[in-house]
């Protein structure tokens, strides 16, 4: 019985160790890799999706226009809510990916991004982008279908102007095992990926984050010709007659590193009017940093996505392989133990002692 009780758990342990080396090498892969499935938070779908990231500059200093039969340039100053969304598009995957364009390790995705006036409750800015996106590394894909529109530049304007864009590098997402060295980071108002550094490790409400900084230095802006007359008729001097809008940002990024998630993000960012003559104006000068609800929320998901990850990439693994390797080892022992020794004296070579009954002669009578 004790043999063949050990039989069962040695088979029970192997059977658990070939688990855990699937897990290891089929599953847990699955599991740091973004889904196809992902949605964007609406008002009907509000689990297992992408809730918006939301930053704000208080008192910053910003251009703001208005069209019509009287337009108005001008700077203001209030605060500036900057907010981004992310919306897969699974429907335009799976159609790229029948089109051979892009691989099965890639998803489309589409993000909006909007500048509000807080306290005028009017946009400011506005853009659209699509771009493929890596699954494992969250980083961008060459895609013939990628796109950056930037929309209501002015008030009371529909009108979206596609610019031709090449995306590269990370966006809105670190790898999967994010490591602590330096990165490539998309700037969309450069159109062009720089560095971002690792810096440190720091712990927000309680959660293990990696600190990158990316420091933009001042660099002109692609504005159309109009763009730039239309400011440099409105802030230079007369005697101006051409300029280049600069731009310079110091963009600091906490990134869970299990998941990749980001956790709280702040930008210091200026764009200013250098005309050939006169003095620069001043078109933003603001200190993004999410609010607290969004660092709350990317807390929040970023502790759910590490779990998923470590249980399915280390913890199950790992748990599996030891308790198959101790059913093993005690199966193994249960069964060569319950083979009892034969006696010594019934061993090849040794002496047996005769039993012999003994046996009565009955006489007969003479």
């Amino acid at each position: 019985m004790k043999a063949r009780l050990g039989a069962v758990l040695f088979g029970i342990g192997f059977f658990a160790v070939v688990v855990a080396a699937g897990v290891a090498f089929y599953v847990a892969p699955s599991a740091a890799r973004l889904p196809y499935d992902l949605k964007l938070c609406t008002p009907q779908v509000t689990e297992d999706c992408l809730k918006p990231s939301v930053a704000e500059a208080k008192n910053a200093r910003f251009l703001y226009t208005e069209g019509g039969a009287n337009p108005v340039v001008k700077i203001e100053t209030g605060t500036v809510r900057s907010t981004t969304e992310i919306q897969p598009l699974a429907d335009t995957t799976d159609k790229e990916l029948d089109g051979g364009t892009i691989d099965d390790n890639t998803v489309i995705w589409k993000a909006y991004g909007t500048g509000t006036w807080v306290e005028q409750n009017k946009v400011l800015t506005a853009y659209e982008a699509r771009l493929a996106v890596d699954r494992k590394t969250a980083a961008a894909v060459n895609w013939p279908g990628q796109q950056l529109d930037d929309v209501a530049k002015v008030q009371g304007s529909t009108a979206s102007t596609p610019d031709p864009v090449t995306f590269t590098g990370q966006l809105y997402k670190f790898p999967f095992g994010t490591e602590q060295t330096t990165y490539q980071y998309f700037d969309r108002d450069v159109k062009k990926a720089f560095p971002i550094e690792y810096k440190g490790t720091e712990d927000i409400q309680g959660l293990e984050t990696y600190k990158f900084v990316q420091v933009i230095p001042e660099t002109p802006l692609a504005f159309s010709a109009d763009r730039i007359k239309s400011l440099l008729g409105a802030f230079a001097t007369p005697d101006a007659t051409s300029g280049q809008v600069v731009y310079s940002n110091t963009r600091t990024i906490w990134v869970e590193p299990v998941s990749g998630t980001f956790v709280k993000v702040q930008e210091q960012q200026s764009k200013k009017l250098v005309p050939n003559v006169g003095q620069p104006t001043a078109l933003l000068e603001g200190d993004f940093s999410y609010t607290d609800e969004t660092v709350t929320n990317s807390v929040e998901s970023a502790g759910a996505n590490k779990s998923q990850v470590l249980l399915i990439s280390r913890y199950l693994p790992i748990g599996a392989a030891v308790f198959g390797a101790l059913l093993l080892i005690i199966g193994l022992w249960m069964v060569t133990t319950a083979r009892k020794p034969v006696p010594a004296k019934h061993a090849a070579g040794g002496k047996h002692e005769e039993i012999t009954e003994p046996v009565s002669v009955e006489k007969s009578a003479g």
